[in-house]
């Protein structure tokens, strides 16, 4: 038997939690060759180091896996970093001074692009592009909801992108038209106002997004070298937060390359996956570039093997499709992107295709029409260990929770999201929801106590991609309502569906997601110990030191 590596990186004086069962708490770990050599009393571990062994002391702080951003959009997320944050700001002149002093500073910007707008920004109206042009008029402007599911934009952007007169979209995108015949202002999906994001000359950036088609005509060196140092932009921000594997929900090969290429020059501080993104309803033969991807790309850094689509929009906008009608609109219940039939191929498909499918599917009627299609599957072909996902799940029918533990699906959500649990107001987005419907909204507990599989996530850049505020929200939200069940999770359970919940999700749990021997030396060092500190304290506290394969990739 060839002896041991001596450990190159000892973690010591730590408050290790391992997420492992068999072994849950250490004082020290070490690492070898990028992979947990062992864990174990400080003496046991000190007896591992080899020559020229980095002794890292944790200061009493609590060490555990590094955190798996189960769902997120990277490209996105490197280029917004630069735009305009609007989270927080109301009214329509705190709105109108951070866009001039923000424009001014950018004379020579394409596009003047803000991100995190609410709902009711201006507090007691609609934004329409009359407001948007009293702010700056003479220079393309658009305002990115929070949710990254509607838009608002001025005259001048719905001029420049074409747009002002209207356009077909697809069911599910909408142009909002006022009484002119003209646009409003509003604009609802990516289909809606794509053409408006273009204008700042980063189509590339959304192309993940809107259709999951590549780059055309196809981006020369130096487009290339801009856009790896977006993506490289938002690894480091991912990597100051102790993720060290992410989950991309939105992609193309082009994406995969880019970080390929960021691999080769030693720029990459996370384990990525990529989906195919099936958009719209293509011939299901296009579903060989998905098989072709996750061939290609299939390590433990750099992944595809799997399927996302979008089957509906969100609350807010009326986007989110339902089993039930939206308050004070009669009749209306939003419009799928699928048909139920084509769905239900798609699925068995990609299903066929040994790939894993991970759909956006806000409200209750969504989520029904996912399941009915990978119920669909599984008659198709039979059960096996798919671990399809559903994305989100803000709203349920009660009569689907056991029917989605059957299929084994996954319940990737973001506790972050619940509103008035964080940075997302709790109005007006639960006066969408209905009073009679909020016993029926982001029920992570309810899915959880079912035995559903879960995996906690931000949706950056949706919202802030620090873990440890999420889990703040996980751990400390309020029932909407006293007829509400409690949906809180409690710090273990919620550190797992961040560790080894993501891990399960995406078939890395032989390897990933704990701290034990053999496994991946992701690790994420916190300022402090996690479990003497308040739920209500947890964003106190910050990542000091950020290991991925046994690299440190960040440390404060």
């Amino acid at each position: 038997m060839p002896a041991s590596p001596a450990a190159e990186t000892i973690l010591t004086n730590a408050r290790v939690l391992t997420m492992d069962p068999d072994r849950p708490r250490a004082e020290a770990v070490a690492i070898a060759e990028g992979r947990i050599l062992a864990v174990g009393t400080r003496a046991e571990i000190k007896a591992l180091a080899g020559q020229g062994c980095e002794e890292i002391d944790a200061g009493g702080a609590t060490v555990l896996p590094g955190f798996v951003e189960s769902h997120m959009h990277l490209f996105p997320g490197g280029a917004e970093l630069d735009h305009l944050q609007l989270l927080g700001i109301t009214g329509a002149d705190p709105l109108a001074q951070a866009v001039r002093a923000y424009a001014d500073a950018r004379p020579d910007q394409s596009l003047i692009a803000a991100q995190g707008a609410d709902y009711a920004i201006l507090v007691d109206r609609a934004v329409t592009r009359a407001d948007l042009d009293a702010i700056l008029p003479d220079r393309p402007l658009v305002l990115v909801a929070a949710d990254h599911h509607t838009a608002w934009a001025n005259t001048v952007a719905l001029s420049a992108a074409g747009i002002l007169d209207g356009r077909a979209l697809d069911p599910g995108n909408e142009i909002v038209m006022g009484p002119d015949g003209r646009a409003a202002g509003e604009l609802r999906e990516f289909q809606a106002f794509g053409p408006v994001l273009a204008l700042a000359g980063e189509e590339r950036v959304h192309l993940g997004l809107v259709n999951g088609l590549e780059p055309d005509p196809a981006p020369d060196a130096a487009a290339r070298a801009h856009d790896r140092m977006l993506m490289a932009r938002g690894l480091a921000h991912c990597a100051r937060h102790g993720i060290t594997s992410i989950v991309n929900m939105d992609g193309n090969r082009y994406q995969l390359e880019l970080l390929s290429e960021l691999r080769a020059e030693g720029g990459l501080t996370a384990r990525v996956r990529i989906p195919f993104h099936l958009r719209g309803e293509r011939p299901l033969e296009v579903l060989e570039q998905a098989s072709r991807m996750a061939a290609e790309f299939n390590d433990d850094w750099l992944a595809s093997g799997f399927v996302k689509m979008f089957m509906d929009g969100v609350i807010d906008s009326g986007t989110a499709v339902r089993t039930d009608d939206y308050p004070g609109r009669p009749g209306w219940r939003g419009d799928p992107l699928f048909s139920a039939e084509y769905f239900a191929a798609a699925c068995t498909e990609i299903d066929r295709r040994g790939l894993q499918i991970a759909v956006h599917a806000i409200g209750c009627g969504a989520v029904r029409r996912t399941l009915d299609g990978y119920a669909a599957a599984r008659a198709a072909g039979g059960p096996r260990d798919a671990r399809h996902r559903i994305e989100h799940i803000e709203l349920m029918h009660r009569d689907d929770i056991p029917r989605m533990a059957a299929l084994g699906t996954v319940a990737s959500v973001q506790p972050c999201h619940v509103p008035g649990a964080l940075d997302f107001p709790a109005f007006p987005t639960l006066d969408m929801v209905g009073r009679n419907r909020w016993r029926d909204a982001f029920l992570t507990g309810t899915l959880a106590q079912a035995g559903i599989p879960l995996a906690f996530a931000t949706d950056w850049p949706v919202a802030d991609v620090n873990p440890l505020r999420c889990l703040k929200a996980a751990l400390t939200r309020q029932p909407f309502a006293e007829d509400c069940a409690e949906e809180r999770m409690g710090l273990m359970a919620s550190l797992a569906a961040y560790t080894t919940g993501g891990a399960y999700a995406e078939h890395t749990e032989t390897w990933k997601g704990r701290l034990r021997p053999g496994f991946a030396a992701d690790i994420a060092i916190l300022s402090a110990d996690i479990e003497a500190t308040a739920p209500e304290a947890l964003d106190t506290l910050h990542v000091a030191r950020t290991i991925t394969g046994g690299r440190t990739v960040w440390q404060a």
